[in-house]
Order: structure tokens, then C-alpha cells, then sequence
């Protein structure tokens, strides 16, 4: 049943692997390919260098497919995980498609969308890649890229519902100047709820479980579980995040050797933690702050390889299916420094005026040009898309759909074709 798809699949006049086919869909998908466009962490335009959410994709396949196979070696006499895990086709398709749901300038811009479908059910990046996969994707009218049952299981990141998990008391309306309130919850829409059914058939006795979520005073509620393939991806993701964005950011000297020492070697080295890296951290540093390009690959291929070989599957035993029971992890110590390494970017990248001026830039646009075609549809909406949002009961989730699916470039020239008035032309192809 795990390759199943929600609509019935052409035949391709061979026996063709299930797995491999959703991966050459995602592959070929426009999604796909618009994740060229769109920011990792740093804007695009500054370099060709560093990551764009194409690359990161790529990278997050890579290292997800190389998780699964060491899994498969550490747990060569353990048939019962054996049969679980995923082949390279599989995880690889999911590490692929993980971020092809969001939206142009990075998590500003998811931001920027759910302030402004605050009303009408909220966004979310990952709950956007199940969407796209499902219902907008370009191989099927009713089914998206219609892909796998057991690839879209690895796509659920977050498996409660919008409407379970929200906290609109958390949301403060400063009239869209502010949005750090508006972050998220981690979810999926409450009107994909029919594909999300038929994914999780073969778990009727655990999907009540599955979809269970905690609450805590003063935030969104958090989902509790995933699948061992979402778990296997989450991890890759983490991976790629702390290591490759951490690469960008010396390479462009974005980060100093000092505040790296200070903030990172210092607590890796401190006697009291103990923590494995800190025989090899020395000589890492040194490598990663060479200048040289190929001296410092070698401390990030080692870094990679660190995580991925440092994960283990661990049995939750609380729930009857394997697949949602199982769970890859990281060991203990290795998730601790991988968190100190993605601490570390965070605080000396992310968070820092000059590119959060850039991100703050992008939000505005989004929300500046969701509300002027919201109110002026007919006139800004292209015309599938308007069609669709008639069609719809002039559904929000349309205009939203359109937006989150653009590049960074694009929404930056469609922002300028609607309120520069030096720009904009009726022979302008956005």
C-alpha cells in the first residue's frame, strides 16, 4: 500500500520503481526548480556562492540518503528495522521535496504570510510542501505530484492540524509593521484534511496518537510525533543546516575565527561538559579558518559525516505500527553540539541587523502585495489563479497559494510593477 498513489499513475511501459518516479516528479516539478529563487538564510544576489533552498534541497537528499544507509549497516542483524527503513529512492525524494512549500525570503516571508491569513486558517512552510504535493503540484488535477503514500508520510513533519495547534492570543496587531508574533504554528491546513486521511490509513488505530500535540501557556500548541522517514529527514535537515550554513557564513566572513572560539570551541573544550569533539575542535578550527577552500571542505565533510554516523534508531513503544514508533535520533552528545554550532549561525548570522533589515524588507512586500490583491483580485491575480479563486468562493487560501509559490526575484519585480511608479509596463514578463 506504501506505493500507492491518491490517483492512478500512467504507465511508463516498464516496471519502474515507485520511489524513484516521485523523485523524478519533484525533480521536475516548477516547484522544484523555484526553489533556485529562493533565500536559505542569507538574500540572494550577494554571492553565487553560498546555499539557496535549491541547494540546501539537494544537500538535505544527500545526507538523508547517507543516514539511511548507515542505519542499514549498524542495523544489518536487526530484521525488524531493517524492513522499516527507507531505500535511497524514498529518502531522498523526501529530503527533495522538505522545503518546496516555502515561500519567497526565507521564514520572514512565512511570517509575512500567516500575518496575513490570520483570518482565514494561517500558513505554514511545511504544511505548504504536503499542499503542493497533494492538491497545487502540476501531475495531476486532483492529486498534486501525486506522490507515494509513504513519500508524503515522510513530508508530514508536523501532523496536527492548524485549528488543534494555533494560539491567536499570542498574535499582536501593531498594523503589520511588527510581525514577531506572528510566527507559525507547526502544522498542517485543516482543508487538506482528505489527503491527510487517506495518507495515514494504514494507522487507525495510531493516528489519534500520531496527531496529538502538547500545549504550553503563552505559545502555539507543539506536535508531538512524526514518522521514522520524517524523523531520518529532520535530521539530515538539522545536519545541513549546522554544518553547510555554517560553511557560507565563514566563507564569506560573515562570522570572525574569535567569536567562533569564544562561542563555540570554548564551551565544546569546557572540562565539565566532556563533549566528543573536543579532541578534534583545535584542528577544525584551524581548517575552517584557513581561507583556502579545499582545506576548509575537509572540515566540513568530516563534520558531516560526524553527524550522520554518530545517529541511532530508538523504539518509542507507543504505537502499534513500526513506522510511526521508530525513530532515528542523534545521540545525546552530537545533538548538544550540533545545537551549539546552529546557535552560533543563528546569533552571528541570522539575527544580525543586516540581514534581518533584508528579511524585514521581504516581509513587507508580501504583506503589501497580499493585501492590494486581496482587495483589487480581479485586476492583480493572474487569470488561473483568479479563475480558481471564483471558483473557490473567493477563497484566501488562493491568493496565499500564488504568493508562496513566487521567488524571491519574482515578488520583488511584481512589488515594483504594482507601487514604483518608474516601473511596470504592459510588455513586463514577471
Amino acid at each position: 500500500m506504501w506505493e500507492n498513489r491518491f490517483e492512478e499513475a500512467t504507465n511508463s511501459g516498464f516496471n519502474r520503481d515507485e520511489f524513484g518516479r516521485d523523485r523524478a516528479r519533484i525533480i521536475h516539478s516548477a516547484f522544484f526548480r523555484r526553489l533556485q529563487g529562493k533565500t536559505q538564510v542569507l538574500g540572494l544576489g550577494e554571492s553565487d556562492f553560498y546555499r539557496t533552498r535549491l541547494t540546501h534541497s539537494l544537500e538535505v537528499a544527500q545526507i538523508g540518503g547517507g543516514i539511511a544507509e548507515f542505519l542499514k549497516e549498524t542495523y544489518a542483524d536487526n530484521e525488524e528495522i531493517l524492513t522499516i527503513l527507507p531505500e535511497q529512492n524514498l529518502i531522498e525524494s523526501i529530503g527533495l521535496a522538505h522545503d518546496i512549500g516555502h515561500p519567497p525570503f526565507g521564514h520572514g516571508g512565512e511570517v509575512a504570510l500567516n500575518y496575513s491569513m490570520r483570518d482565514h486558517n494561517g500558513f505554514e512552510g511545511n504544511a505548504q510542501t504536503l499542499r503542493i504535493c497533494t492538491k497545487l503540484g502540476e501531475y495531476s488535477d486532483c492529486g498534486g505530484l501525486n506522490l507515494t503514500r509513504r513519500t508524503l508520510l515522510g513530508l508530514i513533519k508536523y501532523p496536527s492540524y492548524h485549528s488543534s495547534v494555533v494560539n491567536r492570543e499570542i498574535y499582536q496587531d501593531y498594523g503589520g509593521v511588527n510581525l514577531d508574533s506572528y510566527h507559525p504554528p507547526k502544522c498542517i491546513f485543516d482543508c487538506d484534511k482528505n489527503h491527510v486521511d487517506w495518507i495515514l490509513q494504514a494507522f487507525n488505530t495510531d493516528q489519534d496518537l500520531f496527531q496529538s500535540y502538547s500545549t504550553k501557556s503563552g505559545k502555539h500548541g507543539k506536535p508531538l510525533y512524526k514518522s521514522l522517514d520524517s524523523s531520518i529527514m529532520e535530521m539530515a535537515d538539522d545536519i545541513a543546516y549546522g554544518v553547510h550554513d555554517l560553511e557560507d557564513s565563514i566563507a564569506l566572513r560573515l562570522v570572525s575565527e574569535r567569536n567562533w572560539k569564544n562561542e563555540v570551541v570554548d564551551i565544546i573544550r569546557d572540562p565539565l561538559r566532556t563533549l566528543p569533539l573536543s579532541g578534534q575542535i583545535e584542528n577544525l578550527t584551524q581548517q575552517l579558518f584557513s581561507g583556502e577552500n579545499k582545506t576548509r571542505k575537509r572540515a566540513i565533510s568530516y563534520l558531516v559525516n560526524y553527524f550522520v554516523v554518530s545517529s541511532v534508531m530508538e523504539k518509542q513503544n507507543k504505537f502499534s505500527h513500526n513506522l510511526l514508533d521508530y525513530q532515528a535520533k542523534l545521540n545525546p552528545l552530537q545533538n548538544e553540539e550540533l545545537k551549539i554550532f546552529k546557535d552560533f549561525v543563528v546569533k552571528n548570522v541570522i539575527k544580525t541587523p543586516e540581514v534581518q533589515t533584508l528579511e524585514y524588507k521581504g516581509q513587507q512586500m508580501i504583506v503589501q502585495l497580499f493585501d492590494v490583491i486581496a482587495n483589487n483580485p480581479s485586476r492583480l491575480l493572474p487569470v488561473k489563479y483568479y479563475e480558481k479563486y471564483l471558483h473557490e468562493g473567493e477563497n484566501m487560501r488562493v491568493i496565499c497559494d500564488y504568493l508562496a509559490g513566487t521567488t524571491d526575484d519574482y515578488a520583488t519585480r511584481l512589488y515594483h510593477k504594482i507601487f514604483t511608479p518608474s516601473s511596470g509596463s504592459i510588455f513586463d514578463r514577471l
